[in-house]
């Protein structure tokens, strides 16, 4: 069958060039004679592929020789433990910004290693609609980091500028927008993401880490658990996930054919205005409640007139195409999510569905 314009949140879409080359080297690689699944992570045709991959990021995102790139398994949930555990010592205390779910996942797992203080709450009966402005945050100059969800997948929301946190390290999972835009990395004491939204497959956990917060790092853990191993191996302590690190490289390697962060930004922003002027221009029928400054661009959210109409848009689309439209389960409506392998002309033809849609039912 015809691929379908895929719309899910994570596992999400990969691009179409990524996998028609995977496809093509996926028995024989660069003639190995097996495939990149079968190769040893010591061998010198998959150490070139990783060594490439952690260039790529350092390149595309400007990173110094001041921070060290990482790939490690157990997803952006394991971080949520590895950061204070690496990081919270005892007497000491970390601020955290809670924007939506996965922050709540984050100060669940450090309230279980250390002392955390709640910098922001945006949420307003359980529901997150907006971020805090910078004077709304309780910050704590002596904090050891302050810990931030770059962008919410379930509600639709994104930092653009992120909190002005003075000496102390910001710390952001960036799973769900990394590379999508550019901004200045040196604030950040570390940054991780999960691959499987705008870097690859799931499977593999992106860390980038400031060295003079490694070198606070706690070293007292067991031995997977502490960011200087992974460091000092290079990922290669235990057996990395390879075929994920191998997809890695050739999404990296396709942003930069793209432009770079720069093109694929572009490109981003493009779809973001396309589909929220779609919803705004559409006289109510379709509702997104985020406030502008806040608005997703990964990740776009909105309601119906009735939860009816939005199971007949759901099915609907899928007829015409359109996979992964519903929102996420605990707050239901409809969810766009855009990584940077969908292209705009697939958000141009899912605008076109949206109008014809609420031209027949509204």
């Amino acid at each position: 069958m015809d691929r379908l314009h895929n719309y899910y949140a994570g596992p999400a879409a990969l691009p179409t060039e990524v996998l028609e080359e995977a496809r093509e080297e996926l028995l024989n690689f660069q003639s190995s004679g097996c495939s990149v699944m079968e190769t040893s992570h010591r061998s010198k045709e998959y150490d070139a592929v990783h060594n490439e991959a952690v260039s790529l990021v350092k390149e595309l995102m400007g990173l110094d020789d001041k921070f060290h790139v990482i790939m490690v398994q157990g997803g952006a949930s394991s971080q949520f433990a590895m950061v204070p555990m690496n990081l919270l010592s005892e007497g000491k205390s970390a601020d955290y910004v809670l924007t939506g779910s996965w922050s709540q996942k984050a100060i669940k797992e450090a309230k279980n290693i250390g002392t955390v203080r709640v910098a922001a709450d945006t949420s307003v009966d359980g529901v997150f609609t907006s971020l805090p402005k910078q004077d709304e945050l309780d910050l704590d100059s002596n904090a050891t980091y302050c810990h931030i969800t770059s962008n919410n997948t379930i509600f639709g929301t994104q930092f653009r500028t992120f909190p002005n946190v003075g000496n102390v390290p910001l710390v952001a999972d960036m799973s769900s927008d990394i590379l999508s835009h550019k901004f200045d990395p040196s604030p950040f004491g570390i940054i991780y993401a999960g691959a499987q939204k705008n870097l690859g497959p799931s499977g593999v956990t992106l860390v980038i880490i400031r060295d003079d917060v490694l070198q606070q790092c706690n070293t007292n853990l067991p031995t997977m658990f502490t960011y200087k191993t992974h460091v000092d191996k290079n990922s290669l302590y235990n057996t990395p996930p390879t075929f994920g690190i191998y997809l890695m490289n050739k999404v990296l390697n396709w942003i930069k054919s793209n432009g770079g962060i720069k093109g694929v930004a572009k490109e981003n922003t493009a779809k973001a205005e396309l589909l929220y002027g779609t919803i705004d221009n559409s006289n109510g029928f379709y509702v997104n409640n985020i406030p502008a400054d806040d608005r997703s661009q990964m990740n776009v959210v909105f309601r119906l007139p009735s939860e009816d109409l939005e199971k007949k848009f759901v099915a609907d689309g899928l007829d015409a195409g359109f996979l992964g439209l519903k929102g996420h389960r605990s707050v239901g409506g409809i969810r766009i999510s855009m990584y940077n392998a969908t292209r705009l002309s697939s958000i141009e033809k899912f605008v076109g569905f949206m109008n014809d849609f609420s031209a027949k039912n509204g």
